[in-house]
């Protein structure tokens, strides 16, 4: 065996390892992970080339449509600012959110859980989030409270579509005591809050669709689990393969 099969070899056994613990992962985010955590400096021609023989595919993509209602009679509606701007100068400059709906079985029945999150456009890490049992005003509430606890300093400018929480009195309320700017996506225009829409594919693309949850905790493990991952494990190649929270902490160290 010469020592680029041997080399080969060896990097095949460390690729089905890695898939074998992320399933999610494709050749791109394998190549990635190889770089940053193994120090494998390898083409993406050459992993591709690889998962092929070891017939290694990732996740079967689906939709993840956000599930918020309009509301029938919103107190305030608020102009497009962010207007698919998305990158950001500085961490807390500009937030988006959104709710996302998930199932799981509790013995004959199926159940939902809703998940809120806030998201930084800056480095793309969640900064807050909640989960519940009902898509309801506390729900986006809490999170947007959680927030403003975890970035009391910063007065960013929040984006989202329009739900009914976000065109709430009890919503505008809050950002105006926070001193925010408001920002809502056109009617029927989810890709005005495209980086949100992002988050739950990732999420739901890698760790929940083609899966069953037979109860409420291992659901909400998963996401719990998942956010931890997503903010302090998984590189991003609009990140330069860096994790969302190497990013804030980095910008941290240089400022």
């Amino acid at each position: 065996m010469s020592p680029h099969e041997k080399e080969n070899r060896a990097l095949a056994q460390r690729i089905r390892a890695i898939h074998d613990k992320h399933e999610e992962m494709g050749y791109r985010r394998l190549r990635d992970e190889l770089a940053r955590t193994y120090e494998v400096d390898v083409n993406d021609k050459r992993v591709l080339r690889l998962c092929q023989i070891l017939d290694i595919q990732s996740t079967i993509k689906h939709p993840a449509n956000s599930i918020t209602r309009g509301g029938r009679r919103p107190y305030h509606t608020a102009k497009n600012v962010l207007n698919r701007e998305f990158q950001a100068e500085k961490p807390n400059e500009k937030w988006v959110t959104d709710i996302s709906e998930f199932k799981y079985h509790s013995g004959s029945e199926t159940r939902k859980l809703y998940l809120s999150a806030i998201l930084d456009l800056y480095d793309r890490r969640i900064v807050a989030y909640q989960i519940s049992d009902t898509n309801d005003n506390p729900l986006v509430m809490n999170t947007f409270d959680q927030a403003i606890q975890v970035e009391s300093e910063d007065r960013p400018l929040l984006h989202s579509d329009r739900g009914f929480q976000y065109t709430s009195k009890e919503f505008y309320t809050r950002i105006q005591q926070a001193g925010m700017t408001q920002s809502m996506s056109r009617v029927a225009h989810c890709i005005d809050n495209g980086p949100m829409e992002g988050f739950w594919g990732m999420i739901k693309r890698e760790k929940y669709y083609g899966k069953r949850f037979n109860s409420r905790q291992a659901l909400v493990e998963m996401i719990t689990n998942y956010i931890t991952y997503y903010n302090y494990g998984r590189y991003q190649r609009k990140l330069s393969v860096r994790t969302p929270m190497e990013v804030h902490q980095q910008y941290l160290k240089a400022s």
